[in-house]
């Protein structure tokens, strides 16, 4: 099968287009041919090296965190699928690899595609789908009546944990360019704050949850307009002892994970704050629920563009950018 070959990390390195053994379903295991992959910004850090303390992968590698696609079999003992179900996927770190034509996948990280998807539109969904799930629903347990402040509201997390915020009858703020807000006032957002004529620090207050993706200042930023008692979760890290305990890490590396956030950590804690890092953990079960939000017309797919799968280098220096709105897609058929 054909499959995009990260033979070596570095910012500058390329995907290469290779050839490599079919991959062979053991227990519990199902094999996908993958019609549609999503892209994310992880697939490029990976890439350049920035995860390798804390990720299991050694070059070469198949990158790719996001799928879509049709089951070709199952191996023993999986009962929820069988060959010919529409699926879609974020495959658990260890066993990423969506930039193929096969992959196999755990039945537990596996979902029955949404109805009303096509391929491309499903598999831009996994991963920011479980990301804002994981941050809104499981840490921050938003109720109705919050407010909450999403950073960075136009990209593939920002543009998903919008709805997902109000479906769940939050108060919704987010960051964004001036030409990005129609957009998302449609998508839901209460309050647009343009980032190059406004500063959000100055503009809210009050708000019981912040979901920050972009960078420390901003992070650092973000305090100021949490309540005490508020919640300010960062997907850009630094990451926090919790993630260190949960992944596994030597003591070694804990200890510099604590070092790495103690600031933060700080001045959260001085604000009245609580500090946490997510980093979204790979959940089939929670996909279907997406998927019945998306079927019932809750929540749709932003995309931005679909490459072809032979331009996948330039659909990830796309992404690199940072203008995409919404996600980025390659198409496999």
């Amino acid at each position: 099968m054909k499959a995009f070959i990260l033979d070596r990390y570095g910012k500058k390195e390329t995907l290469r287009l290779a050839d490599m053994p079919e991959p062979v379903p053991g227990p519990g295991d199902v094999l996908v041919e993958v019609e549609a992959a999503g892209l994310n910004l992880l697939d490029a850090k990976i890439r350049n090296g920035e995860f390798k303390l804390i990720l299991p992968y050694k070059p070469p590698l198949v990158l790719g965190h996001d799928l879509a696609g049709t089951v070709v079999k199952a191996g023993a003992g999986v009962k929820g699928f069988k060959s010919g179900d529409a699926v879609y996927a974020r495959p658990r770190d260890g066993q990423i690899g969506a930039f193929a034509e096969r992959i196999v996948v755990k039945e537990g990280d596996l979902a029955f595609k949404p109805a009303n998807l096509s391929m491309v539109e499903a598999s831009s969904i996994p991963l920011v789908g479980l990301t804002a799930w994981q941050a809104l629903i499981d840490r921050a347990r938003i109720k109705p009546g919050q407010k909450v402040l999403i950073h960075a509201g136009s990209g593939g997390v920002g543009t998903f944990a919008i709805q997902l915020a109000k479906h769940l009858g939050a108060t919704v703020a987010t960051t964004a360019s001036a030409a990005n807000a129609a957009m998302l006032r449609e998508l839901g957002a209460d309050i647009v704050i343009d980032y190059r004529s406004q500063k959000f620090e100055q503009e809210l207050s009050g708000y019981d949850v912040v979901l920050a993706s972009l960078d420390a200042a901003t992070l650092e930023k973000s305090l100021k307009v949490l309540k005490p008692g508020g919640k300010l979760i960062s997907l850009s890290g630094p990451p926090d002892p919790a993630f260190a305990r949960a992944q596994g890490l030597n003591m070694v590396l804990r200890l510099a994970v604590r070092l790495l956030s103690a600031g933060i950590r700080r001045k959260a804690k001085r604000a009245g704050v609580d500090y946490s890092f997510l980093f979204m953990r790979a959940e089939g079960e929670q996909l279907g629920r997406i998927a019945k939000l998306i079927e019932d017309g809750t929540i749709r797919p932003v995309l931005d563009r679909v490459f072809p799968f032979e331009q996948l280098n330039d659909a990830l220096a796309y992404i690199e950018t940072g203008r995409a709105k919404g996600k980025v897609v390659v198409t496999l058929k």
